[in-house]
């Protein structure tokens, strides 16, 4: 049974953090071979578990040092019918493949969790195109049907939540908060924006997270944004309006570049950790309900700890 599922303590008072960019830390400072960008197969075999667990300790060890809670996030956001498929994996392997995820993430728990340290945790759920360009929009009832065989498996481990990550148009992720809905499961939007503070689609975060409250009769346990430099929307955060009290949680980029040129560099761009740490404070100071802090590409422990100092001290 999911510990925290009924009663998610991120909801309430205090800090959490999570990881950084699994993938590109893995990639770049770990030197793995993630093909599709994909960290799943490492929970295959032993080597690659040993793996994903020396990366999660390190997070840990900040958590535990400065007395918050953390969200342990599945390394599955690939784990879905397309990137599966292009990988080789079927649908009945791609359900074990999940399940083995949260079974992993259980089993860290057991070792990190204390009464100062709460820890909850996510199914990871990505999207079915790349996450920074739209191919090609699925309807509302087609993301639904896509994304509900994930949810549908993590509903039935000791995931507490699903969290959706660069998520780029909103039909999208409304189809994803249905299959939660019907799944039962609190779930977390995680939209990405480009350099303009607009997501791909070409539409504000503002209008991003009321359209999908207002289909979903306000389901989303709350909203994110990653994938994006703070640079990137700050702008976007400049009111006092409603749906900014909807974002709980930021996962930025180390770099200020956008999602092409990053793409195109040659080289790895890990940005500046403590001065991420004070534009993190700086968005503390425009989203009062921002309690959720953590990484996305390019970003590592350094990032995180330099994030949680500046905020929590």
């Amino acid at each position: 049974m999911a510990k925290y599922r009924k009663n998610l303590p991120l909801m309430s008072d205090g800090y959490f953090l999570t990881d950084g960019g699994l993938e590109t830390t893995l990639i770049f400072h770990e030197g793995v071979d993630l093909p599709q960008f994909a960290a799943f197969p490492l929970l295959q075999d032993d080597e690659g578990r040993k793996k994903l667990v020396e990366y999660f300790q390190k997070y840990l060890s900040i958590a535990r040092e400065y007395e918050v809670g953390f969200i342990l996030g599945s390394p599955t956001w690939r784990a879905n019918s397309k990137w599966g498929e292009l990988l080789g994996y079927s649908v009945d392997s791609l359900d074990k493949i999940n399940r083995e995820a949260i079974k992993l993430l259980t089993q860290i728990r057991e070792d990190y969790e204390n009464d100062k340290t709460r820890i909850v945790i996510s199914g990871c759920i990505g999207p079915k195109g790349d996450g920074y360009v739209i191919e090609a929009k699925m309807s509302i009832e087609q993301a639904q049907k896509y994304h509900i065989p994930q949810i549908r498996t993590f509903s039935k481990t000791e995931a507490d939540l699903v969290s959706a990550y660069t998520m780029t148009y909103v039909e999208e992720a409304i189809g994803i908060v249905r299959a939660a809905q019907s799944e039962k499961m609190p779930v977390v939007i995680g939209f990405t924006v480009e350099t303009d503070g607009k997501l791909p689609c070409g539409q504000t975060i503002k209008d991003a997270i009321n359209a999908v409250d207002e289909a979903t009769n306000n389901y989303t346990t709350y909203y994110m944004i990653n994938c994006a430099h703070p640079t990137h929307f700050q702008g976007a955060l400049n009111n006092d309006e409603p749906w900014k009290q909807r974002i709980r949680a930021v996962r930025p980029n180390a770099s200020t570049k956008s999602h092409a040129e990053l793409n195109e560099a040659e080289e790895f761009d890990d940005g500046n950790p403590s001065e991420l740490g004070r534009q993190f404070k700086e968005l503390r100071a425009q989203l009062n309900n921002l309690n959720v802090l953590g990484g996305c590409c390019g970003t590592d422990h350094r990032h995180v700890e330099a994030i949680c100092k500046a905020i929590h001290g």
